[in-house]
């Protein structure tokens, strides 16, 4: 009998978007529930370290977007064909962690004139390095993030770029082609797509 799930995160995408594109693609039924704003002190106190997202399985409570991506991955056939693509996938995303804590500092700065100046480095000297790299890593791997299969890590690429797309404009993964078509390459399978086509909108 298959577990019951229930991912419990904000009315967002953010941190648990990449675990219901896993649940989307492997056809796995679960209870996606959005906290209300106004419930989220009463479910902070319920929560093992105070954040969100987090999953039950069965009753038995576990926090951390991506320990939670990795379970099901390995669950479910998408965390490589062994232990070293297993490794690269989480190579990959703890370095687009590092990207995605210098994004939201930038995106929640208050002063308009730090917010410029994180602005300009951004797009000068950190956005280049780090999407240089994968770019390089995508293009070089025929078009998956690692080995020649659909892993969890190309699904936390696809919604991360989703992201960057939604704050810099479309045109900012034009000059990294690889990036670009494994974003259109996730949201183009079919499960994948039928979830995109019926998610609620939300700004992030």
């Amino acid at each position: 009998m298959s577990p019951h799930y229930k991912l419990i995160y904000f009315n967002a995408r953010g941190r648990a978007e990449h675990i219901r594109l896993i649940f989307a693609y492997s056809g796995i039924e679960y209870e996606d529930y959005r906290v209300p704003k106004e419930r989220w002190p009463e479910y902070k106190k319920k929560t093992p370290f105070g954040m969100l997202p987090i999953l039950e399985i069965d009753g038995k409570v576990v926090s951390q977007s991506n320990a939670i991506g990795r379970y099901l991955a390995k669950q479910h056939g998408l965390a490589g064909k062994d232990e070293w693509e297993a490794l690269q996938c989480d190579v990959l995303v703890d370095t687009l962690g590092d990207l995605k804590q210098v994004l939201w500092k930038y995106r929640t700065e208050q002063d308009p004139i730090k917010k410029e100046e994180r602005k300009v480095k951004l797009m000068k000297e950190t956005i280049p390095f780090y999407l240089g790299k994968f770019e390089k890593v995508v293009a070089d791997n025929n078009g998956f993030s690692v080995g020649s299969a659909i892993t969890w890590c190309d699904f936390v690429f696809a919604v991360s770029l989703e992201n960057f797309e939604l704050i810099f404009g479309k045109a900012s993964l034009d000059q990294y082609p690889a990036l670009k078509g494994l974003k259109e390459k996730v949201y183009s399978i079919q499960s994948i797509a039928a979830w995109f086509a019926k998610r609620p909108i939300t700004e992030f």
